[in-house]
């Protein structure tokens, strides 16, 4: 596990973003973590957040033009990582949302920010069913651009509908890489780091074994 992920795995906690116990998932499923992305909800939480997401875009390797926050939780996932990269990377990088609604007065359209222009990194908090990767890669496609894959907080690594996770029909469906900043593996790991309760670890292991993939 690289520090950045220990970092925000230490922060994740220390604000109540990740807790362990038993929760009801919207799947039914009874997780025994649950990881909130939106109580990164300060500057100084967001800053925490965003410069995991520019560790892991530098570590990651991949190349991109233009860094696309979905609205809306992406918008502030976009502005804010764009910013560390620039502060603590050196790398000036452009970054783009869009509208839920084409504005047709002003300077109108869909997009703000910089243009779609070449390869573009679409940056979001989680995929459920992939419907925002699905109308991201729409929106991009449609500009003329290439969308070069798709970066998240975490991947719970559990099966969806089907014997595939969501994660994982995303690259299977648009051929596209899928950068997590965090798997349940690495929550797991974690924990075991930890020190933590030998029951808990347990459960988490009996979840992964039960759903995932």
């Amino acid at each position: 596990m690289r520090d950045y992920q220990r970092k925000l795995l230490d922060f994740a906690t220390e604000i109540g973003a990740l807790r362990f116990g038993n929760f009801t998932l919207k799947s039914g499923r009874c997780s025994p973590y649950f990881f909130n992305t939106g109580l990164f909800s300060s500057g100084l939480r967001l800053v925490h957040l965003a410069r995991a997401y520019a560790h892991g875009i530098q570590d990651s390797g991949i190349a991109f033009d233009v860094l696309y926050g979905p609205a809306y939780k992406g918008i502030p996932l976009a502005a804010a990582t764009a910013m560390l990269l620039a502060t603590e990377h050196g790398r000036d990088t452009p970054y783009a949302f869009n509208r839920k609604e084409t504005k047709d007065h002003g300077e109108g359209g869909l997009i703000v920010g910089s243009p779609l222009n070449g390869r573009i990194l679409v940056i979001d908090d989680v995929i459920t069913a992939g419907t925002s990767v699905r109308e991201s890669v729409e929106i991009i496609r449609s500009a003329g651009a290439t969308p070069a894959g798709v970066v998240i907080a975490l991947d719970r690594q559990e099966r969806g509908q089907g014997e595939r996770s969501a994660v994982r029909e995303v690259e299977d469906e648009f051929s596209l890489p899928v950068l997590a900043l965090l798997t349940m593996d690495d929550l797991i790991l974690y924990l075991e780091e930890q020190g933590a309760d030998a029951a808990l670890v347990e459960s988490m292991r009996a979840y992964r074994s039960d759903y995932g993939v």
